[in-house]
């Protein structure tokens, strides 16, 4: 890799890692109710809000009430986007009178956008209307992020209170984060993109001449304001096809990188927030030093495997031996005007978040490169993960790496002054298992039902892949796609929508049920015993943790598809 490939990743990790604590410190005083720069602005619409909805709906919940809050809440939305996909073809801002959307794929769709997963099997500039993107998707993008946030500030009061039931409130949360956090930096990032030429706009297609003759009709639309919450609220969902590779959607080098940078901001400033909240920021930077830790070596091993390329495309020489493996590394599926460096780069950053934005097709990738972006979605996405998600899914694991260290020292784990017992291990156990499950036995039959199967285009161990990283995708909440699959068929649709809302709340629900058992517990007071949570030890017991769980779920799957592809490529076999 170059010079200025080293210099660009350095330049993304130092940004993201510098922004941490001031947008961290920000969205914490957010989480507190304190005033902000934004309250003269925000805070009128917020009382109104408050008065419509109800002179309870402010009143501090338990972790059942707010529970009952968020599915209602996030139903609604599942519904209301369904019933616009639907109905697109009688309702107006459809200037290419799109008509409404079958069954399985509404259904499919719209759980995506519900879950904040924003898996797409449908071509968006040939689909949807532009209602359909703004009031449906657009509007889902905010508050499916919001409810990952507030999900993570329940689960921090728990952890913080002092015998009480109460851990906020869900429509408060939703609000503030969405007003607060989410807009203005949405509108921030959407301006930056139309500066850089990405498109905004209700107008019809356009069509084009070519300059051999021909002619192309080109999608226009309201982008920009759809891309800036897709990428800050780790969505993912493309407005066009292509996402994130269509100059439409990501013009420049500038626009690419602010889009990446997105990717990844809030989740790792919600850790400095969590540190802040808990009254010991050391909390929160060992969380992040653990995120970055196993980001920057999966990053390394997907631009090495991509700048090494392919063993059997060698360049030859005079004498007809091969001196070098695929010159230039693996261009392959990716963009020239963003080059190996920036596309593995989204590629990593995309997958350790469930963002799913794509700016290259990790379908071409080498093996071992898209076995990254595979393996770091199977993780569970805690790697930064999505927007709040992404950090409940690292507690989680913080306080099975406490229970662990509780068995060998032989003491009752402790996490934050707070004893964890065999309800939270228990909760804590489903919150794990839970998306595997779903990856797993989605795959599985996927393998085994004919209208699945028969849509994969590719034989060998890269056709399963295919699979398995359709349903990683789906059973993580996360979007992306190999592609080379056909996956919209009612089989994939269908259990792929049951792998979105298992992925989803069975690990909320189950981080509630947690948060609600701690916040009754009295704080115990640390004693010679008591293992710290902030030392570079702990961190690397997390880290071994979730690479240990995530390689004994996944590792044989893995086994049948890119490892031993890569085998296979390298003894001179291909499919």
């Amino acid at each position: 890799m170059s010079a200025n490939g080293y210099l660009q990743i350095g330049l993304y990790i130092a940004i993201l890692l510098l922004a941490a604590k001031p947008l961290g410190s920000y969205m914490a005083h957010v989480y507190e109710g304190e005033r902000t720069w934004l309250t003269p602005i925000f805070g009128p619409v917020e009382r109104i809000f408050y008065r419509l909805i109800g002179p309870r709906a402010t009143d501090d919940q338990g972790w059942k009430a707010y529970a009952v809050s968020m599915l209602v809440f996030n139903a609604i939305g599942l519904l209301a986007v369904y019933g616009l996909e639907r109905l697109q073809g009688a309702l107006p801002l459809n200037p290419q009178a799109f008509v409404g959307v079958a069954p399985d794929l509404a259904f499919n769709t719209a759980t995506s956008f519900a879950t904040n997963t924003n898996w797409q099997a449908y071509v968006g500039e040939t689909t949807m209307s532009y209602l359909t993107q703004m009031l449906g998707l657009a509007v889902q993008n905010f508050v499916s992020a919001a409810t990952g946030m507030v999900v993570v500030v329940a689960l921090i009061r728990g952890l913080r209170a002092r015998s009480a039931s109460g851990l906020g409130n869900f429509w408060v949360d939703i609000t503030r984060t969405t007003l607060y956090i989410l807009l203005p930096l949405a509108v921030a990032l959407a301006l930056l993109q139309v500066s850089q030429g990405v498109v905004q706009n209700f107008s019809a297609y356009v069509p084009a001449q070519l300059v051999d003759g021909g002619s192309q009709l080109l999608p226009m639309g309201p982008a920009a304001s759809q891309i800036a919450i897709k990428q800050l609220g780790t969505n993912g969902g493309g407005f066009f096809n292509v996402n994130s590779s269509h100059p439409f959607e990501n013009a420049t080098p500038i626009s690419n990188f602010g889009e990446m940078l997105a990717i990844l901001l809030i989740s790792g400033a919600l850790c400095y927030t969590f540190g802040k909240m808990v009254r010991d920021t050391r909390q929160g930077w060992a969380v992040l030093a653990a995120m970055t830790v196993i980001f920057v070596v999966l990053l390394g091993v997907a631009e090495f495997s991509e700048q090494a390329g392919n063993p059997l495309l060698t360049q030859l020489g005079v004498d007809q031996v091969a001196s070098e493996t695929q010159p230039g590394g693996n261009m392959e599926g990716k963009e020239v005007r963003f080059g190996i460096a920036n596309s593995a780069l989204w590629a990593t950053a995309t997958t350790a978040a469930s963002n799913g934005s794509v700016n290259s097709m990790h379908d071409s990738y080498t093996p071992i490169g898209g076995l990254v972006p595979l393996f770091l979605m199977q993780l569970g996405e805690v790697v930064f993960g999505g927007v709040g998600s992404g950090l409940y899914g690292m507690i989680i694991f913080v306080i099975l790496a406490v229970f662990i260290a509780g068995l060998m020292v032989g003491r009752t784990p402790e996490y934050l002054g707070k004893k964890i017992g065999p309800f939270e291990m228990k909760m804590a156990v489903i919150a794990i298992l839970a998306p595997p499950f779903a990856v797993l036995v989605g795959s599985a039959v996927s393998v085994l039902a004919e209208p699945s199967a028969a849509a994969v285009w590719n034989q060998g161990p890269h056709g399963f892949s295919e699979i398995l990283y359709a349903f990683s995708s789906m059973g993580n909440n996360n979007g992306s796609a190999f592609a080379g699959y056909g996956a919209n068929n009612v089989v994939t649709n269908v259990l792929g929508g049951v792998a979105m809302i298992v992925a989803r709340y069975w690990v909320a629900i189950p981080t509630l049920a947690i948060a609600g058992a701690l916040a009754v517990k009295q704080p115990v007071p640390a004693s010679l015993g008591t293992l710290p949570t902030h030392t570079p030890l702990f961190v690397a017991l997390l880290i071994g943790t979730v690479i240990i769980v995530g390689a004994l779920t996944f590792i044989p799957a893995l086994a049948l598809g890119p490892i031993v592809e890569q085998l296979l490529l390298n003894a001179g076999t291909t499919f």
